[in-house]
């Protein structure tokens, strides 16, 4: 009974690791065969960072999205009733 329990026990854990090494062993596949010759390097001038090489278009990049317009006033703070208590 206690060795039926243990093995109970146990095949959650071996599912799991089974279940993270295929997962592990697909993303290797996936990059090692993703097509690009050149991986690609981030590359720093004037205080911007760039990518330089790689295999991605920046066309399929979604756009930045837009700055928010600061016309709105800032919030009034919170009242606390504890704060109206003098000692």
């Amino acid at each position: 009974m206690a060795v039926g329990k243990r093995v109970a026990g146990a095949l959650p854990l071996a599912g799991a690791s089974v279940a993270a090494m295929a997962l592990a062993g697909v993303a290797v596949f996936t990059v090692s065969h993703s097509g690009c010759s050149e991986s690609g390097r981030y590359v720093e001038h004037d205080g911007v960072i760039e990518l330089v090489g790689s295999c991605l278009d920046p066309n399929d990049l979604p756009a930045a999205p837009a700055k928010p317009q600061q016309d709105r006033k800032p919030a009034a703070p919170a009242v606390n009733p504890v704060d109206r208590v003098n000692p």
